[in-house]
Formats: structure tokens, C-alpha cells, sequence
């Protein structure tokens, strides 16, 4: 064998076992990339709100059941809104921190010591709330408070004050939300006769001095003045009332609240009788 034939047969020999490593190489499963794990957002920080749990119209008296707590984000409080005082997760920098963190002292300052919703326990809504609306000063008012009572008359009816006296009072038993008549009597001028008549009949009672809610343990409110709620077209009747002289609660049973407040009429009057008995004369009021 010549010596260019064996040059062309291991030339040969080299390219096959080149091709071979080429052909193995692209045949042989590639690694796979480890996947990009996936970008989670951070959460964004809560606080927790006090809102309306349902919609509330003007006049509504709310109570604890009226109110819920709703996630509210950091960066989207306002000053006015109610939180219940916990720290939420740490609120981005800037102006968002700053109003949660003014939040948080105004709700402090509002509830005075007591838990949001028992604060607001028995006050007006002033404007109407939809539910899930924040609840915020402006809309609701308090007892003692500017405007409470313009809130809690109903329309049509106006409030107005006579003086009252324990005596006068059913010794004080009338309390803010009960129902009374109002009473006069009189001389009748030129004779003896009496006049006791019904001025008003079942009026709200809506304070007694600037008491608008007697304490839950409470028996008597003692006062020198009796806020009513009067209809608009019955309050001449009240006003003549204290410029005849003095007036009388009389308390209606819870059994006799019932119907709507009005104007009263003549009770009946009451004369003087003389009975003589063995030469005693004696005078006797008789109606």
C-alpha cells in the first residue's frame, strides 16, 4: 500500500470520527434555563376604617349594628376618616404617612377614650351615608353637639322650651324620649270657677335642661326647662300657654303613645260648691 493511500485513508478515518462527535453532540438533550421565578408585588399596607354598613338616610339614629370596619388603603386615607387606632404595615414615605398618621389623631380625639362605633352610638345622621361610605363628622351629629336638635326633629315640627319644676315635672320622672300632655288651669276672671284645660297632647319629650339622653341607669331627670317637640302650626298654642302662667307635664304611658301629637280641648271646669252640714259651711271644687 503506497504511502498517499494510507495518507488518504486515515484523513478519512479522522473526518468520520469528527462527524460522529458532531452528529453526538447535536443529538444529546441540551440543560434547561431554570425558570425566572415570579415578581410578587408587595402588598400594599391597610388600615382599617370605620364605615356604613348599610345606607342611611337622614335622621337615622345609629347604633354599633349600623357600623362595620372596612380595609382601607394607607396611601388612600383622609384626615376626617375614623381608624381604629391599630398600626397598619408601614406606609410609604412621604405625604401618605403623613395622613394616616393624622387619621389615627383624629380618631383618637373623636372617641375620647371609647371604642369608635360606642362613641357614636345614639348620634343623627346629619347627611346621607351609603354603605360603605367612611363615616366622618361632618355627616353625623352628636348629643351635645352644634345642631343636634335641627337634626333629630322630624320635619314639619319645631322645638320649644317651657320652664318646668319637680312638681310641675311628675317630680322629675319625665325623661328625654318619653310622651307627655301639657296641662293649664285658671281662674276665670269675675267668678271662682276653674279652667283646666289640655293645651297639647302626646309631645316628644327632646330634652330636659341640655339633657337629650338620660344615662342608662337613670330614674329622673330634674330641670328648670322642658324642650318639646311641637307641630309648626300648634306652636302659638304653647306660647299663649306661658304667657297665661303655668304649665303642667302630665306622662303618657308607653301603652298610650300611640297617634300623632295634636292640640288638646277643655278638660272641664271647676266650681266652687258651699255644703253646710250641722252650720258648717264648707267650699268643695266640683267640676
Amino acid at each position: 500500500m503506497g504511502a498517499v493511500r494510507i495518507a488518504i485513508i486515515a484523513i478519512a478515518g479522522i473526518a468520520g470520527l469528527a462527524l460522529a462527535f458532531l452528529i453526538h453532540g447535536m443529538m444529546a438533550p441540551k440543560p434547561v434555563a431554570p425558570l425566572a421565578a415570579p415578581v410578587v408585588a408587595s402588598a400594599k399596607p391597610m388600615a382599617q376604617v370605620l364605615v356604613a354598613k348599610k345606607d342611611l338616610p337622614i335622621g337615622w339614629r345609629l347604633s354599633p349594628s349600623d357600623l362595620i370596619w372596612q380595609a382601607w388603603p394607607v396611601d388612600a386615607l383622609n384626615a376626617n376618616f375614623i381608624t381604629d387606632g391599630s398600626t397598619p404595615a408601614p406606609p410609604p414615605k412621604g405625604a401618605a404617612e403623613k395622613v394616616a398618621k393624622t387619621a389615627k389623631s383624629a380618631a383618637t380625639d373623636l372617641v375620647l377614650g371609647q371604642g369608635p362605633m360606642q362613641a357614636f352610638d345614639g348620634a343623627i345622621v346629619k347627611e346621607p351615608l351609603l354603605a360603605g361610605e367612611p363615616i366622618t363628622a361632618r355627616k353625623v351629629v352628636r348629643a351635645g353637639q352644634s345642631g343636634y336638635l335641627s337634626v333629630v326633629l322630624q320635619p314639619g315640627m319645631r322645638a320649644m322650651a317651657i320652664p318646668v319644676t319637680a312638681e310641675t315635672g311628675a317630680g322629675g320622672f319625665i325623661l328625654p324620649g318619653d310622651r307627655v300632655d301639657v296641662l293649664q288651669s285658671r281662674a276665670q276672671e269675675g267668678s271662682k270657677a276653674f279652667v283646666t284645660e289640655t293645651l297639647m297632647q302626646n309631645l316628644r319629650v327632646l330634652a330636659i335642661d341640655q339633657t337629650t339622653a338620660a344615662a342608662d341607669d337613670a330614674k329622673t331627670v330634674v330641670g328648670a326647662v322642658a324642650t318639646l317637640e311641637v307641630p309648626s302650626q300648634d306652636a302659638e298654642v304653647l306660647a299663649r300657654g306661658k304667657a297665661q302662667g303655668e304649665m303642667i307635664l302630665a306622662l303618657r304611658s308607653y301603652a298610650d303613645i300611640g297617634g300623632a301629637p295634636g292640640r288638646g280641648g277643655p278638660a272641664g271646669m271647676e266650681r266652687t260648691v258651699n255644703i253646710v252640714r250641722a252650720g258648717n259651711s264648707t267650699e268643695v271644687a266640683v267640676r
